[in-house]
């Protein structure tokens, strides 16, 4: 469904493209004076999934020795180039490749062809256990180092693990570093951007009642250092058709903490008001929409709210973003609101 019409007013200018540049090129994630000097973010700048984006690249670093060459390629799947864990495949020949692989391969060993068969490398499992490696972040910040076998759940979950992309209008499968992410998304998906944490946006639609399943990402804010993205919807909830508005935090879970917004909508002398908490763009635009987290408005309310014959949407909708402030007096919070 589209919007025939969207009028977007932030209380101040928007973030202009030497402003981004700026901020993609100084806001680096690894915090260690001397990173390798082949190894950059735009590591993560190519459409490939987070596993392939970092699988191969190389650890290096000050606090970390790296496992031995020869161990490593050992633990290295020659199929899919990812390490192996328990069950170890080999053939008659010693050959080794992952479970995974097993069954792409038809049981027929890669190297020499020959037959797998059911033989588990019990050796090599065992050297795994005994080996301690970093995260496969460790270029990306992450000071971690795991044994072999905790390794992988800790990545699933690392603070340093490069972002998905949070436009919710297609699906999009870039992953990167939060500078990248504003750069593609003001590049590549077109995403209005503005600075301020104050906004005001009035949506209009002609025909309310053609409500299917869309989404739009209508707004990036920059406030506080930080990026925020601003959702507008219109979907089914069971049988009735709803809209609902929220906002996501371009970092993780514990930073969107810090932060609290408003959106406000109304007509005819009513109005709605949510508060709550952004969440982070780790949780993907479904899971925060599908939680209700955010506001929802019936359409019928957003008829009311548009006065009229009610024969057209015309829903104006204002928000706010603040930052939470312990007082070192009292211990309790207080909104810290941009100028």
């Amino acid at each position: 469904m589209d919007l025939e019409s969207i009028e977007c007013v932030s209380s101040s200018d928007g973030l202009d493209e030497d402003d981004i540049h700026q901020h993609h090129n100084t806001l680096h994630p690894h915090p260690h004076p001397h990173p390798h000097p082949h190894q950059h973010h735009s590591d993560f700048s190519s459409s490939k999934s987070r596993s392939n984006a970092t699988s191969n690249s190389t650890i290096t670093g000050p606090t970390a020795i790296a496992p031995a060459t020869s161990v490593h390629e050992l633990l290295e799947c020659p199929v899919c180039t990812n390490s192996m864990y328990p069950p170890i495949h080999q053939c008659h020949n010693g050959h080794t490749l992952c479970s995974t692989c097993k069954t792409r391969v038809h049981n027929r060993c890669p190297t020499c062809r020959q037959e797998l068969g059911d033989i588990r490398c019990l050796a090599l499992e065992k050297v795994a256990e005994s080996l301690e490696l970093p995260c496969k972040y460790y270029n990306l910040g992450c000071p971690e180092i795991f044994p072999y076998y905790s390794k992988l759940k800790h990545e699933s979950v690392c603070n340093f693990r490069p972002y998905n992309c949070p436009y919710a209008g297609s699906e999009c499968s870039h992953v990167g570093d939060i500078p990248f992410l504003v750069a593609h998304l003001r590049d590549d998906h077109k995403v209005d951007m503005h600075s301020g944490c104050t906004f005001n946006h009035r949506y209009v639609k002609s025909n309310p009642r053609e409500v299917e399943n869309a989404t739009w990402m209508l707004t990036v804010f920059h406030c506080f250092g930080q990026y925020f993205c601003l959702h507008f919807e219109a979907f089914q909830l069971g049988m009735a058709p709803v809209y609902m508005a929220f906002l996501r935090f371009m970092g993780d879970e514990n930073e969107a903490r810090n932060y609290s917004y408003s959106l406000e909508v109304g007509g005819n002398g009513r109005k709605l008001i949510w508060e709550g908490t952004p969440r982070s763009i780790r949780d993907s635009h479904r899971k925060v929409r599908d939680s209700h987290d955010g506001l929802i408005i019936q359409r019928n309310m957003a008829l009311f709210f548009s006065g009229g014959d009610r024969k057209e949407l015309k829903l104006r909708v204002t928000g706010r973003i603040w930052k939470e402030q312990q007082n070192p007096d009292t211990g309790v919070c207080i909104p810290n609101l941009c100028s």
